[in-house]
């Protein structure tokens, strides 16, 4: 699942640099989430850098892009060249 930011958002500008897939950008008026960029952190973290260092929550899920954790690894696999690990599809 893709996170998503909603129009609540302040442009703190705190996401941004926290994001290690380099899928958060400012967008016409508030910061914005590039789906095919985002693992919602899986793969670097345990939890999703921008969701904890939000100050007014407004990061969740996308309902648009719905994915399992298993598929958010294969896109971290990809993004960073990584083998899948032995025994993974």
């Amino acid at each position: 699942m893709a996170l998503m930011i909603t129009d609540e958002c302040i442009n703190c500008d705190v996401c941004e640099p926290a994001c290690p897939n380099l899928a958060i950008s400012m967008g016409p008026e508030i910061y914005e989430i590039n789906p095919m960029l985002c693992t919602e952190c899986v793969g670097h973290f345990d939890e999703p850098q921008c969701v904890m260092l939000c100050p007014v929550d407004c990061i969740p899920v996308s309902p648009a892009h719905v994915e399992s954790r298993e598929q958010l690894m294969t896109r971290y696999q990809q993004l960073t060249g990584q083998a899948p690990a032995a025994g993974a599809e």
